[in-house]
């Protein structure tokens, strides 16, 4: 790529990018969030929003000929294939339809011989051989009979994965943040396929925040800063410490503060008790699950993919159907109601930022503040005595910004729409509207989920500066077992949909990674 620039919305995000990458290489690509890095790959993959919104200058060449995808369909023909952050899977289909979709195997019968190949039928035989063998290219286990609607997110991941590793003509596979939603052990395993695809003579374009797989699996590292490429090296000549310095501009701890020591007073009062609670959600279904969660404390919840963790605060908050009996403050919490949850002033910072989190097409002080505006009615000015309530603009506006210079969310103003912010500054939105309910208790579900080395500290912080000044309890829940272990003062594990066991943060990793594997389903 040479002299790529792109602007969005007179917000110019890439100036003069250029960068090679050779045959079976793999090439990590780093950078904060809003950097430029997922425009970049748009830009290569042919995205249809690069052509909607003006284009782009510079030059594409693969194989040393010039090339411009108008469609990602032409960037196919080419042999690139990509995974974006955002799943693009049809959640009624299985994972084998998923992975042949629209290059399903067919069979010719005695209707089509006679009235053409439309009239094929599916081969499901073949279908399911070629599934399988994309699936076993990663090393990783999935059902291919399995619904997407029904599979744990990590599960997600690797259909989308497997959906590339099954086109014969791959040359060149864009992976943008493959591991988020990753367990540490799923994400060994993914690793481990990228240096297949490298032995197989397969380029790997490899975007994450996770900067040791940057070391562990890239030849090249390419860091990008405000939209321009600051560093382009090979990945044995830098360090972690190097990348984080690059990408920030200054220097970073590249994982958070450990939490202050805090004495475990086992006598605080339990402000919530949870007791044989089930919930039941596609993939992370919970059986039994008894938990007491001490006022003002931070409480992780920890496990493998798919073992129940995430289905804990959505059968809570009243997402998924759940049973059982929540006590919150000393009154009983009807389960299946999210409004009365709300209205108890418990708050839910979903995993799934785009589906539960955020109102993509609204702006930012409208995601922020609608919420409270809706549960609390905070932001109204009373006319009438009251008979007639309108938006005070000034105290929204206001609330915003506070929360977007707190968290460093990159916008070009607060009321920019939230679709055109990056991933991970859409997670910062999700927080900062959880932050404007002003909760006594919040749960918050893969807080960090693509966010960049130098903003999850700022998150981390945020959350403990929230609990210790404001004296909200929360619970964390998150796949990242080190975030955990720095911020929260006790961990659950979570297995088999039960609790196997809760310690201090102050515990080994190995105790913690010996309760997740005590009860796997």
């Amino acid at each position: 790529m040479r002299g790529i620039k792109k602007d969005f919305f007179g917000n110019q995000v890439l100036t003069d990018i250029n960068f090679t990458l050779g045959a079976g290489q793999v090439l990590g690509l780093c950078g904060e969030n809003g950097a430029g890095k997922s425009t970049l790959m748009k830009i290569l993959f042919g995205m249809d929003v690069i052509r909607e919104t003006g284009g782009y200058s510079g030059d594409i060449f693969i194989n040393g000929e010039k090339a411009a995808f108008n469609t990602p369909f032409d960037a196919l023909a080419a042999g690139i294939g990509m995974v974006h952050q955002e799943f693009s899977l049809i959640p009624g289909f299985t994972a084998t339809e998923n992975i042949l979709l629209n290059r399903e195997p067919q069979k010719k019968n005695v209707i089509s011989e006679v009235f053409g190949e439309r009239l094929n039928t599916l081969d499901y035989k073949e279908m399911d051989r070629r599934a399988a063998a994309a699936i076993e290219k990663m090393g990783v286990e999935i059902d291919a009979k399995m619904v997407i609607s029904s599979m744990p997110v990590g599960h997600k991941q690797f259909t989308e994965i497997a959906r590339e590793l099954s086109k014969d003509q791959l040359k060149l596979l864009i992976l943008d943040e493959p591991t988020a939603v990753l367990t540490e052990k799923e994400a060994e395993a993914l690793l481990d396929s990228i240096r297949g695809m490298a032995a197989r003579g397969i380029s790997v374009i490899f975007i994450t925040h996770r900067l040791h797989e940057i070391l562990a699996v890239c030849d090249q590292v390419v860091v990008m800063r405000d939209g321009h490429v600051v560093r382009d090296v090979p990945a044995g000549q830098t360090s972690v410490d190097d990348i984080t310095r690059w990408m920030v501009g200054r220097d970073v701890q590249t994982s958070a503060a450990p939490t202050e020591a805090k004495e475990e007073n086992a006598s605080a009062n339990v402000v919530m008790s949870i007791k044989h609670l089930w919930v039941d959600m596609p993939g992370e279904t919970v059986r039994d699950v008894s938990l007491d969660v001490r006022e003002g404390e931070i409480l992780g919840i920890g496990g493998l993919a798919g073992q129940g963790k995430l289905g804990i605060p959505n059968g809570v908050m009243g997402l998924y159907e759940a049973g059982g009996t929540v006590e919150f403050d000393g009154r009983e919490i009807p389960l299946n109601s999210p409004r009365k949850c709300l209205d108890a002033s418990l708050a839910f910072v979903s995993e799934d930022r785009r589906e539960v989190g955020l109102l993509l097409d609204e702006s930012l002080e409208w995601n922020v503040a609608f919420p409270a505006m809706q549960i609390q009615n905070k932001f109204l000015k009373n006319l009438l005595g009251g008979l007639v309530k309108w938006r005070d603009e000034k105290a929204i506006h206001k609330v915003t910004q506070k929360y977007v210079d707190q968290l460093q969310i990159k916008c070009t103003s607060t009321a920019q729409k939230a679709k055109e912010l990056s991933g991970g500054n859409q997670q910062k939105i999700c927080l900062a509207k959880a932050f404007a309910l002003e909760p006594k208790f919040l749960f918050v579900s893969e807080p960090t989920r693509g966010i960049d080395v130098g903003a999850k500290a700022l998150v981390l912080n945020a959350l403990r500066q929230f609990n210790r000044e404001s004296g909200v309890t929360v619970v964390m829940i998150s796949s990242e077992l080190e975030e955990l272990r720095q911020t929260c003062d006790r961990i659950a594990i979570i297995s088999g949909g039960r609790v196997a066991g809760i310690r201090p943060a102050t515990d080994s990793s190995e105790e913690f990674g010996a309760l997740m594997v005590s009860q796997v389903i």
